[in-house]
């Protein structure tokens, strides 16, 4: 389950990328999670995800 806090689901979400995700979409695809809706979650906080960088900044 991810975390609910915008900013603790950033921070969340950056780490695993950086950790153990080659992409988004892995990440969203193995945690069950809706990358649509992470992806608005966190645009409300003013973060784009970057495929370059595989980062939301």
């Amino acid at each position: 389950m991810l975390p609910q806090d915008p900013n603790i689901l950033l921070s969340y979400v950056n780490t695993k990328l950086r950790d153990e995700y080659p992409s988004l979409t892995a990440l969203c695809e193995d945690l069950g999670a809706d990358q649509s809706s992470l992806c608005r979650t966190l645009a409300g906080l003013d973060y784009r995800y970057d495929p370059v960088y595989n980062q939301f900044i």
